[in-house]
């Protein structure tokens, strides 16, 4: 059970109890919420490899007080990608694992020099000590990490990890802190053109070349919005899926939805919205295509209310974190950074040890696809934070999860209870929720076309009653697949009302 915590000065929640910290900490030296967020995602870089990294993409949704801001760091192919030599060695499908071609230029450190360039307060490496403090230092194995550390420490580039075998185990980053002094004191060309840079040219043999590394994968962009339920939600445009969030928000907000969430007909209905919204993924999610949120009306008429619609399906699993700051100014901050899968590639950059991403899975193979994988193109992902404002404008909540495709599924859970049922954060984050999956899948990634089970994790109430709708439904473990989702809301007293996920384990919602 989730318990929701109170502060009126300044929030953070984040999957790691050492990353809230360090946040709560930029906080009380005067940092804003900006500075927070980048001292907890540096942490989590950190002590959480299997789920982010400097190696991987970030997106993030600002609320400076009056307005959003939508930040796009997510990285683009090299110039050297060739989808033709891919697809005469068999592929029909971008690789996994262990394949460079799967690793777009990480752009995460370019999320962060964005985010402090333009609303930062305190100096970067006041904000990335306590991050550089743990890689030097040490920092013991989260109960989510050590399971796979003997595995992970047998790769190249990844001996850190070697010393995780049981929870509570000492890892030391050497190369990590090196790289994380290295941006405090040059910013991003002191990574993406120094020792991290000079090893990505390496391992990529012709797939990127210098100037791939020299010019910034971040852009402010226009956020999107849509209305539900008296609120406006916001997320990050294409080439993130961010849009099903606001579409099936939009899709719900004029269904008879009952008024108690265990009751089946209320899932069904979720469902089904999440369903009309995304069933046409594959087709239309790709950089530079337009969100389909004027099209809610017609994806609803297509809806039973008693009954499955045989739409067709897109889920995937994933690993990714997500952290939320408000500070005693008002400001917001919904952050979500990623490696993919796991950690990611499984490909180390042997000097720094830092893993690299495989967001490169996104691309499609397929000749003519508007997200067919080419030089300098950004792939289509699975982010999606989220942040709700009143209709004057002013700051509710900023809220989001991991959970791979199952990104909008699971928000549009949290952000129905929230605004429609009026729960608490710790209500809202610790229910159980249902997301859509398909079993027999060859990898955690695969996309596919066929209909999905929903999946409904134990202490769900909604089973039954979803069968006798019409669905195939699976029961799940608590805590299988369900995102490790973060809360922060905005009380009308102007208290701070938050609530860390505690299928994290080891998350904390930490206020000042």
């Amino acid at each position: 059970m989730s318990r929701t915590r109170y502060a009126l000065n300044g929030m953070v929640c984040t999957v790691d109890h050492l990353a809230s910290a360090a946040g709560a900490a930029v906080l009380d030296r005067g940092g804003n919420a900006v500075d927070a967020a980048i001292a907890a995602n540096a942490v989590l870089a950190v002590t959480s490899p299997h789920l982010c990294g400097l190696g991987g993409d970030l997106f993030a949704l600002v609320h400076d007080g009056s307005s959003a801001h939508a930040l796009n760091a997510s990285g683009r192919s090299g110039s050297g990608a060739d989808p033709d030599r891919l697809r005469a060695e068999g592929h029909d499908r971008m690789p996994h694992l262990y394949d460079i071609r799967s690793v777009p230029v990480p752009g995460c450190v370019d999320g962060w020099s964005a985010l402090h360039e333009r609303f930062g307060r305190l100096p970067l490496p006041e904000i990335l000590a306590p991050a550089i403090r743990h890689a030097t230092t040490g920092f013991p194995a989260s109960p989510l990490l050590a399971p796979g550390g003997e595995f992970i420490g047998s790769l190249t580039g990844a001996g850190d990890f070697a010393a995780a075998r049981r929870t509570g185990d000492v890892i030391r980053r050497p190369g990590v802190a090196r790289t994380l002094e290295a941006i405090a004191s040059g910013g991003r060309a002191a990574f993406y053109e120094g020792e991290f840079g000079e090893g990505l040219l390496a391992l990529g043999a012709g797939e990127y070349l210098p100037e791939d590394l020299t010019r910034p994968n971040a852009d402010w962009v226009e956020p999107i919005q849509a209305e539900a339920f008296g609120h406006r939600i916001w997320t990050i445009p294409p080439n993130s899926q961010g849009y099903l969030l606001p579409l099936s928000l939009a899709i719900l907000d004029k269904l008879d939805l009952p008024d108690d969430p265990a009751d089946p007909r209320w899932a069904h209905l979720l469902v089904e919205s999440a369903r009309a919204a995304g069933h046409d993924r594959l087709d239309v999610l790709h950089e530079g295509a337009t969100a389909p949120l004027d099209s809610a009306d017609a994806r609803r008429a297509m809806i039973d209310p008693e009954r499955r619609t045989p739409f067709i399906d897109h889920t995937a699993p994933g690993d990714t974190t997500y952290l939320c700051v408000v500070d005693g100014d008002g400001m917001g901050v919904s952050l979500i950074q990623s490696n993919a899968a796991g950690f990611g590639s499984l490909i180390f950059e042997p000097a720094t040890g830092i893993n690299l991403h495989n967001r490169g899975i996104g691309f499609s193979l397929t000749p003519g696809h508007p997200a067919e994988y080419g030089p300098r193109r950004r792939p289509p992902h699975t982010l999606s934070p989220a942040l709700i404002t009143h209709q004057d404008g002013s700051l509710r909540s900023v809220i989001g999860t991991m959970g791979g495709d199952a990104q909008p599924q699971i928000l549009l859970q949290l952000v129905t209870r929230l605004l429609r049922h009026g729960q608490t954060p710790g209500q809202v984050i610790g229910a159980p929720r249902w997301a859509l999956g398909v079993d027999g899948a060859d990898t955690g990634f695969d996309t596919w076309r066929q209909e999905a089970v929903v999946e409904v994790e134990d202490g769900g109430p909604w089973s039954e009653g979803l069968r006798e709708h019409g669905h195939p439904v699976t029961a799940v473990e608590y805590g299988s697949n369900f995102g490790h989702a973060h809360l922060i809301d905005v009380l009308p007293s102007g208290v701070l009302a938050g609530a860390a996920d505690p299928r994290a384990l080891i998350g904390a919602a930490l206020g000042r």
